[in-house]
């Protein structure tokens, strides 16, 4: 199984040495974040990964890790509880957010967490469409916030994918509900926003959450190539971590795995002022 696993701990760790050692980096109190879409808990070839996901995990040391496309109790999936799996597999704590029903169980969203969670919800965004053919196709979309523990004070972990389609007017839409989630308890803790946004650096999306003052982690200190899809050979960075200005970073990287059609995007954060 760990033949498929190209990340290791030495290499997570010698990641996060390189990130401390650069001048410039903020001291402080440092928290790892995985994000990472895991095909429904398949590789790109559509074999089963939930292993392989749960050994990248450990391997890669995180503390929180924002998961998308996670199914729970489909037919495709074997009726698997992969959020469970995966809580079982790595220790971790863990929350479930439904976005659809979908062939005959859920799909959405799942947050791990080293640390206890004290709250979870899941939340809609919702758009408005108003072309009949795309309305058709529509995916509703959502968000899982989630309310952790930490030993330095609570953390609010906002997990999200947003819609996929090549237009970005529903994209646009999320991603103002959005904001208004993030930003109402914007002053209540540490808060980081992540996950799989289909859209690159360049688009409507990260320029909208840029705008509002949320930091893109991989652009402050992000180090190697930043694609992350598709896994066999990257063209498209579509996957982020976006932090509040009280949070800063000391590493950013993509994982070299192929236990989903996405690479893992591996970060370290810092709380600043976390005591």
């Amino acid at each position: 199984m760990r033949t498929h696993l190209r990340i290791g701990a030495a290499a997570v760790a010698a990641t996060l040495l390189a990130g401390c050692a650069s001048p410039g980096r903020t001291a402080g109190i440092p928290v790892r974040a995985l994000v990472f879409n895991i095909h429904a808990g398949k590789d790109a070839a559509g074999v089963d990964n939930l292993e392989r996901v749960a050994d990248l995990v450990k391997a890669s040391h995180a503390d929180i890790v924002l998961l998308q496309e996670v199914d729970n109790g489909t037919r495709r999936s074997g009726r698997v509880d992969q959020l469970s799996r995966l809580r079982s597999l790595t220790g971790f704590h863990g929350r479930f957010g439904k976005a659809i029903d979908y062939d005959g169980g859920e799909y959405g969203l799942g947050i791990l967490s080293r640390w206890p969670i004290e709250a979870s919800s899941m939340r809609m965004l919702p758009a408005v469409i108003t072309d009949s053919a795309m309305r058709a196709r529509y995916e509703a979309r959502g968000a899982l916030v989630a309310k952790i523990a930490s030993p330095w004070g609570s953390l609010r972990v906002i997990d999200t994918h947003l819609d996929a389609t090549r237009d970005d007017s529903i994209r646009v839409q999320q991603t103002g509900a959005l904001l208004v989630m993030a930003n109402a308890e914007r002053d209540s803790g540490f808060t980081v926003i992540g996950g799989d946004l289909n859209s690159q650096p360049d688009g409507a999306v990260v320029r909208m959450l840029t705008e509002s003052g949320w930091k893109d982690i991989f652009q402050s200190c992000g180090s190697g190539q930043s694609f992350s899809f598709p896994a066999k050979a990257p063209v498209r960075r579509i996957d982020y971590l976006m932090t509040s200005s009280d949070t800063g970073c000391r590493s950013a990287s993509v994982l070299d795995s192929q236990a989903s059609d996405h690479r893992p995007v591996f970060f370290e954060i810092v709380l600043e002022g976390a005591r």
